[in-house]
């Protein structure tokens, strides 16, 4: 298999993310490591369109122009890592860098949220390198660590809490446990207001598509429904092509459950991130 331009692999052996980063290392000056898109997709977070292998270069070293690698100047004081081997930047250094290039808002935070559940950092520690950050980017990147949360599923799950935050209600609970009388954890509530025990849940089509997945989704919502918890249902649908009907119903529940100050005109920043319109 060729890699890059001068750099081949035995057919037997599987092209993945990590035998690209080999790949480039070799190509590149020695001061150099793995940034960016790669750092994340290294640290086994949901990257944005990963399409090039990212590597940074300290110093005025000469970067390599080679198809399939993108070669960035590193700043100097960027935290490199070790990762099994090889040079990375650290995970929030990461979604430092990536929003230095211009990564959307809501991309950076699937990307941070990713990385705290798969790496056990803390969102606080997202936080603070922000903070410490002054290079390019820095707003951006602080903006996105403090939307950052530990214990988010999946990709969906952030993009549904960032509709309901950005245009103005009330921030939902991510994965609360429910225990049984015994403390057993018997499932998790995806993003949900225990106050008045309504829940937002983002239901893709697998779920759908797979018979036993559909059974316990069902068996779920009927003791949910005992239990006394408003459920509303969130479709891809719902967040790409009609986010303010969601919105709508998250508020109506919101609304007939009790809730107070709750805003009679929606936020506009929603509108930048998910209304294909705006």
């Amino acid at each position: 298999h060729k890699i890059f331009h001068g750099i081949y692999i035995s057919s037997s052996v599987p092209i993945s993310p990590r035998v690209r980063a080999e790949a480039a290392l070799r190509v590149m000056p020695a001061a150099s490591h793995l940034s960016h898109h790669t750092a994340v997709q290294l640290w086994g977070g949901v990257s944005p369109g990963v399409f090039q292998t990212h590597v940074s270069v300290l110093g005025a070293r000469v970067r390599s122009v080679r198809q399939g690698i993108r070669s960035h100047a590193a700043h100097p004081d960027a935290q490199v890592t070790t990762l099994r081997g090889l040079p990375v930047s650290s995970p929030p250094q990461a979604i430092i860098e990536l929003a230095a290039i211009g990564v959307s808002l809501v991309d950076l935070v699937i990307a941070g949220d990713s990385l705290v559940k798969a790496t056990k950092l803390s969102p606080d520690q997202f936080v603070q390198a922000a903070k410490n950050w002054s290079g390019r980017g820095a707003r951006q990147a602080r903006r996105a660590a403090q939307l950052i949360r530990d214990r988010v599923d999946s990709p969906m799950e952030t993009r549904l809490r960032l509709l309901i935050v950005f245009a103005g209600l009330p921030e939902p609970e991510v994965n609360l446990a429910y225990r049984d009388a015994d403390g057993e954890v018997k499932m998790r509530l995806d993003l949900c207001y225990p106050a008045y025990k309504v829940l937002v849940e983002y239901d893709g089509r697998q779920h759908a598509e797979d018979d036993r997945q559909w059974s316990r989704d069902i068996e779920r919502r009927e003791l949910l429904d005992r239990l006394g918890w408003r459920l509303v249902i969130i479709r891809s649908a719902d967040i790409y092509i009609h986010p303010e009907r969601a919105l709508e119903r998250i508020r109506t529940a919101l609304r007939e459950r009790g809730a107070t100050g709750l805003p009679k005109r929606f936020k506009p920043e929603w509108q930048r991130h998910f209304d294909e319109r705006a």
